[in-house]
């Protein structure tokens, strides 16, 4: 269990539309804290679980099983265990192969089993994880995805990313998520 220093909701205080989502993520992770941290702020659970996840994740014009690659690779990159936990299911059901999760968390994706697609979205991806301070989407890049994507499909990717991350990034800095042994993102003075 993860250590934060907010106030923890219990699954029998949560709202009864919020339990589901304390449910699915106890059972995929054993680490619901995010819902019980955010459950105290209905309007920004909701905001995270229904507008981003339901509305845009979930829906939108992208096909699944790019948001779930990218999604994966940034929580491999980024070492949340918590969503790693969650995202290898997520990304197998939406037909992303063992041998591709494999490959990424090798990191040897640029040469793994994926279509140019998928490359094309992973190298997107590494574009735009958080330890990347010098992220661009060069001219080949664009190319690259333009090739298989519109305009509103790399900007909605773009947006799955910016989000998903930034969520990371705020879950490590409030202790809701747990942190895989090699998490590049350990406070200042704190043992790696």
């Amino acid at each position: 269990m993860v250590d934060t220093l907010f106030t923890r909701t219990p699954r029998d205080k949560l709202p009864e539309g919020i339990q589901p989502a304390w449910d699915m993520l106890d059972k995929l992770t054993g680490e619901p804290t995010f819902i019980e941290v955010f459950a105290q702020a209905p309007e920004l659970l909701n905001l995270v679980m229904n507008e981003f996840y339901m509305k845009v994740f979930f829906g939108g014009r992208v096909e699944q099983r790019y948001k779930q690659l990218v999604r994966l690779r940034l929580s491999i990159v980024h070492g949340c265990r918590t969503c790693n936990k969650q995202n290898v299911p997520g990304a197998l059901e939406a037909g992303i192969s063992q041998p591709q999760v494999d490959s990424m968390i090798a990191g040897t994706h640029e040469t793994g089993p994926f279509t140019d697609a998928e490359k094309a979205v992973l190298a997107y991806a590494d574009q735009m994880v958080l330890t990347n301070m010098n992220g661009d989407v060069s001219p080949e890049l664009f190319a690259r995805l333009r090739a298989h994507f519109s305009e509103p499909e790399i900007l909605e990717l773009g947006v799955v990313m910016a989000i998903v991350a930034g969520m990371a990034k705020l879950s490590f800095l409030l202790s809701l998520v747990e942190k895989e042994q090699y998490c590049p993102f350990v406070p200042e003075g704190a043992a790696a």
